[in-house]
């Protein structure tokens, strides 16, 4: 189902968001746009529902409220079918890679052109190379994904989420775990594929240094809420006092360091 929208330079808008884990409020009436062509990121403490927010736009989740639009479609009014095919055109970098681990490199980043399109295997060849190209890892094209280190492994997975040339690309976490090297080529490769192939990046992180690199536009959330929202340089001067106990990383703040509890001097004597 289409859905006028006179915001054209948004690729994803999400209107006045409402979404439950059971009794829990995981959003409570939330609005963010992520803009076509840029860099957005999603940050927040552990447990905020950031990754949750990826599968409300990718349709996996459906919100108790609100709408998710994508390329000015409603998300959640799609048929099965119509969905589908939106899903072909949005690449996803999972937190883990989640390469199949029983077949190839080269095989891993075929994987999803032959299992979407009907083109010749000579094309696909041609396709997979330039796509491992385009990650410098042309020639791990034959190794086996337990041959891998973790930064090689994260490449060939963003080989394999740009290999149907998608409009956009959602990251899950995708500087954890990586040593200051990897991290750095992953940092380069995410805004060059932005900038080269003139698509939109959706990061989700907690890695605050390295997100407001290459970030145009950030979203903090805590409790259900935005909390704070800018490009980097206007967070990072951002008054509000989670803001800053989030850039800082200091340890106690809005966000506190001791879980809630009775009086520690009344606890320890309480009989």
């Amino acid at each position: 189902m289409e859905v006028s929208n006179k915001k054209d330079q948004n690729l994803v808008s999400i209107e006045n968001l409402t979404f439950y884990r059971g009794n829990r409020k995981i959003f409570d009436d939330i609005s963010l746009n992520f803009q076509r062509g840029k860099v957005t990121a999603i940050m927040g403490p552990s447990g905020t529902g950031k990754t949750t927010l990826l599968k409300l736009i990718g349709g996996q989740l459906v919100p108790d409220r609100g709408t998710v639009l994508v390329d000015n479609k409603n998300v959640h009014q799609l048929t099965r079918a119509e969905l589908f095919i939106l899903r072909k055109r949005m690449g996803m970098l999972f937190q883990s890679g989640a390469l199949l681990t029983d077949i190839n490199v080269f095989d891993n980043v075929a994987f999803p052109i032959r299992e979407h399109t009907k083109i010749s295997e000579s094309m696909i060849r041609t396709i997979v190379l330039m796509k491992l190209e385009s990650v410098g890892l042309r020639g791990a094209s034959k190794l086996m994904p337990n041959e891998l280190s973790g930064g090689m492994a994260r490449r060939i997975a963003l080989a394999r989420a740009i290999s149907l040339d998608p409009m956009m690309i959602m990251y899950d976490e995708p500087f954890s775990g990586q040593d200051p090297i990897s991290l750095g080529t992953l940092v380069k490769l995410i805004k060059e594929l932005n900038s080269a192939l003139k698509i939109t990046s959706i990061i989700v992180s907690h890695d605050v240094q390295d997100t407001a690199r290459i970030a145009d536009y950030i979203y903090v959330l805590s409790g259900g809420k935005i909390v704070g929202e800018g490009t980097p340089d206007q967070l990072k001067n951002d008054s509000s006092k989670f803001v800053k106990q989030f850039f800082k990383g200091e340890a106690d703040g809005p966000v506190q360091f001791h879980y809630p509890a009775k009086d520690y001097h009344q606890d320890i004597f309480e009989s």
